[in-house]
């Protein structure tokens, strides 16, 4: 016969056998008289044992109430033993710790950082999933995300590492054609999932014609860097580009902040609270290349 057994039942039953009866119990769960009787009730029913006689002087346990206690005080050594032994080893630095990213931002920024992490925490195993797509942290699909966004999501938390802003950019074979007549249409590479250029750039450079469309960040910069046409980009990524500049006329814009990100489980992980501060503090240091403030060499503004 398989005994199918509430294995929390078996609280009751220890608290009951240590505290001689239902009101000690009852105070050490925080529960009412009843809910302590009814627990017991269901173990014996699950048990097919009756594990204390009803006195008039109070419950007193049989021997199968004495093994069952001794098996659930078993069990609450292991529980107490398997929660200090996973606390210690989420506060050791040390151990896989997964980080997601956008492409850009692990071949952009995220490289560096993590070879510096990795040469001060060389006991902490770095796995990199580079996605554009948005992993799901409360599947475990990842421990820290660094994602681009407005609304990162309600049940992440983390921080606003830095404010963006985004700049047209153009190739500078493109630029000086432009330069040469002004009266030419501005090439524009267009993204499919954007509803279309910004409004700055349809007063600076009324005339526009689209000469491609990209679905990804890789492909509209490598169109601008062959001269193919000019969009809008993070200056981050714009700004350290030898081959392309600011197109004239268009005023910085505005884009989605970077965050960095856990689910709220793993918030107190020593190693996750430490590769995110370190990450943090090193992105804060290079704000003004994401905030449009230092513009290459040759750049139109």
């Amino acid at each position: 016969m398989i005994i199918m057994l509430d294995w929390d039942d078996l609280k009751y039953v220890l608290e009951t056998v240590r505290h001689g009866g239902l009101s000690g119990a009852a105070r050490a769960l925080k529960v009412n008289h009843a809910t302590v009787s009814r627990r017991i009730a269901s173990a014996e029913r699950a048990m097919g044992a009756r594990m204390f006689d009803r006195a008039p002087g109070g419950y007193r346990p049989t021997e199968a109430g004495l093994e069952a206690a001794r098996m659930a005080e078993r069990m609450e050594t292991a529980s107490h033993d398997l929660s200090r032994s996973l606390s210690a080893r989420d506060q050791q630095l040390s151990g896989a710790l997964t980080i997601t990213a956008p492409q850009l931002l692990v071949e952009r920024l995220l490289a560096p950082i993590l070879r510096d992490f990795k040469a001060q925490y060389p006991a902490i195993e770095l796995r990199i999933i580079a996605a554009n797509r948005q992993l799901n942290l409360a599947a475990h699909e990842a421990d820290v995300a660094f994602r681009i966004s407005d609304t990162p999501g309600d049940t992440l938390v983390g921080r606003r590492v830095t404010e963006q802003s985004a700049a047209v950019y153009v190739g500078k074979e493109q630029a000086e054609r432009l330069r040469c007549d002004p009266q030419l249409p501005l090439d524009w590479i267009r993204f499919a999932h954007w509803p279309g250029p910004p409004a700055a750039l349809k007063e600076a450079w009324p005339e526009r014609r689209i000469t491609l469309t990209v679905d990804d960040m890789y492909a509209a910069l490598a169109g601008v860097r062959a001269n193919i046409g000019a969009t809008r980009m993070p200056c981050f990524i714009g700004d350290v580009e030898p081959r392309i500049q600011r197109l004239a006329r268009v005023p910085l814009l505005p884009y989605r902040p970077i965050w960095v990100l856990t689910h709220a489980d793993l918030r107190g992980t020593r190693k996750v609270t430490t590769f995110t501060e370190f990450a943090a503090l090193r992105i804060n240091a290079m704000r003004p290349l994401f905030e449009g403030r230092t513009p290459a060499e040759g750049s139109s503004f």
